[in-house]
């Protein structure tokens, strides 16, 4: 038994030195198992090495996409209308208080004048610094130059909500009429007021220097 255990002990020995031996060799074993994982490693290695470098030039590419919008977009926004150069607005002097017909009123659309005018319950306002909206591009421009008190109170957009003639705004209810209202206030306090929309045949007011000077101080 105890040679036998001594046979066991040695053939253990023996077959550890052999599979020593082997992987020294080359063969499947211990060494094959570290040079397997070294490879793996490697691989894994290189794999990471990759990705890290296709996000980097993921990142490069961005950056340099971002770098020419900041670069063109800021001289696209430049060349737009009235950046780099005076507002309308600005570059008007103020308009003297005096009252206007339809007909008159009509001409300060922002296309046959940079000046745009509108009426708001029998008011007529300057909203040239408005122009963005209510030029003939802004999504307010139909009501350059016309009385915008029944598009206001009815919230229409449409050339329905304008009329050709002068409106009293008689067929109005109390809410579209308070909200006519509320819209004179607003224009008061955001615009210049010019004058009155007159009614057929009512003639115009004359407006000393001092009534213009101290309604443009009010509005200031």
């Amino acid at each position: 038994m105890a040679a036998g255990d001594g046979d066991v002990k040695l053939g253990t020995l023996g077959s550890s030195g052999e599979r020593g031996g082997d992987g020294g060799d080359g063969s499947p074993g211990g060494a094959g198992a570290t040079a397997a994982g070294s490879s793996w490693a490697a691989a894994l290695l290189a794999t990471g090495g990759e990705m890290l470098l296709n996000v980097a030039l993921v990142a490069l590419v961005l950056l340099g996409a971002y770098r020419l919008w900041v670069r063109w977009g800021r001289r696209g926004l430049g060349s737009g209308p009235g950046a780099g150069e005076e507002s309308p607005a600005a570059s008007l002097p103020r308009m003297k208080k005096r009252d206007f017909s339809l007909e008159q009123l009509r001409q300060y659309d922002g296309a046959r004048t940079p000046r745009i005018l509108l009426a708001v319950n029998g008011k007529v306002f300057d909203v040239t610094k408005g122009s963005k909206f209510y030029g003939p591009a802004g999504p307010y421009g139909i009501f350059a130059g016309r009385d915008a008190s029944r598009g206001l109170a009815t919230f229409c957009l449409d050339k329905d909500a304008l009329r050709d003639e002068y409106d009293d705004l008689s067929d109005l209810n109390a809410v579209q009429m308070e909200s006519v209202r509320e819209w004179e206030m607003q224009f008061k306090e955001k615009y210049d007021y010019v004058g009155r929309l007159l009614k057929p045949g009512e003639e115009p007011s004359e407006y000393t220097d001092e009534e213009d000077t101290k309604d443009h101080s009010k509005q200031d």
